[in-house]
């Protein structure tokens, strides 16, 4: 009997722990858009292995369904997923069951506010002629809330300060952001001066006072003071190599990562000295795009296009290379496994960012 007690209690203690059989019972799942190949690769981040693959068409969506962002819930209930080629965006539970979905045109990045119910969704970057607004869902039922009209063209950064009632939204064309009120209070224009950058993401550090900003085509990381979040103000622009692409905050909050598409890096940003920590380089970069941690902030997870063939598994061509997702060691800094996707990964999400 007392064997068996303790059994139980040891049994109890796991599953409070989360742990079974060296395993996490409910783990952190990386979700990666596959937008060449109409699907969407889910890997776990125990063991940095591919657990399912989502087909599109077998839920009757185009092969040129060209899924492209894709985000979580931060207890990991149900992730979304836009879908350029199909005008739609959909939910998925945590079982990769398809639940429900709304129609918005050429959507692209999402965000989504921690503290309501709502979903903001922009447009993508290779729409010709994207709506000059950002798409308002409903993330219980789907359901499109409205679409807000913006001061300038093709929007594409989007991101949320939470606690607040603030949506920072940025151009691709104009060098210009917005700042705006969920609640329709008030939204402020933020003017650049100098050269396009090409506003591609924005990321805001947890302890909700500073947001970055990536510049394609100046390659520059932009540091904005949100403390007074109506009125962001630039801090510094840091030069990095072409083309940053989706900046991410550690949990604490000391670096931002990021790929540099046209360099095939990742850049590490320490932000208490505001200077280029690291400049990461290896197998498998290849047209890097996404940026995801692990929650512990021990793994990092970039996705890689691979159009141009730069990764090459043996005996596959350049037309039919596979994208990846590189996994990186944050402490040494080192690609310590590459995993083989379908083609063009470009966004990924877990339910921690």
């Amino acid at each position: 009997m007392r064997r068996f007690l303790g059994s139980c209690l040891a049994l109890i203690f796991l599953l409070s722990t989360g742990y079974v059989k060296g395993q996490i019972a409910n783990p952190q799942y990386i979700y990666t858009c596959n937008q060449g190949s109409a699907s969407i690769s889910v890997i776990d981040n125990n063991t940095h292995e591919i657990v399912a693959v989502v087909d599109l068409q077998e839920l009757g969506f185009s092969a040129n369904a060209k899924p492209h962002h894709v985000i979580a819930e931060a207890d990991g209930s149900h992730w979304y997923v836009t879908l350029i080629g199909e005008n739609r965006v959909l939910k998925f539970n945590r079982d990769n069951k398809l639940v429900a979905e709304t129609e918005i045109e050429v959507p692209g990045l999402m965000t989504m506010d921690p503290d309501s119910d709502i979903l903001y969704v922009g447009r993508s970057m290779s729409a010709v002629n994207p709506p000059q607004s950002f798409g308002v869902i409903n993330r219980s039922d789907m359901s499109l809330e409205s679409e807000k009209d913006l001061f300038f063209t093709r929007p594409h950064a989007i991101t949320t300060l939470p606690g607040s009632d603030r949506i920072f939204v940025g151009s691709l064309s104009s060098n210009q952001f917005l700042s705006v009120s969920s609640k329709e209070v008030d939204s402020e224009l933020t003017n650049l001066e100098g050269m396009n950058h090409m506003l591609v993401n924005f990321a805001i550090s947890t302890d909700k006072k500073t947001m970055v900003g990536t510049g394609q085509m100046t390659g520059k990381l932009l540091i904005f003071d949100i403390t007074n979040p109506v009125s962001p103000a630039l801090e510094e622009a840091i030069a990095v190599n072409a083309a940053p692409w989706h900046p991410v905050f550690s949990p604490d909050g000391q670096f931002v990562y990021f790929a540099n598409k046209g360099t095939n890096t990742v850049t590490v940003i320490d932000m208490k000295k505001r200077a280029i920590d690291a400049v990461i380089k290896g197998n498998g970069l290849s047209q890097p795009h996404g940026a995801a941690l692990s929650a512990d902030g021990k793994f990092l997870y970039v996705s890689n296009n691979n159009r141009n063939g730069g990764y090459l598994p043996e005996g596959v061509t350049a037309e039919d290379a596979p994208g990846t997702v590189v996994v990186i060691d944050t402490q040494s800094k080192e690609i310590i496994k590459v995993i083989e996707v379908g083609k063009n990964a470009t966004g990924i999400g877990t339910n921690v960012q």
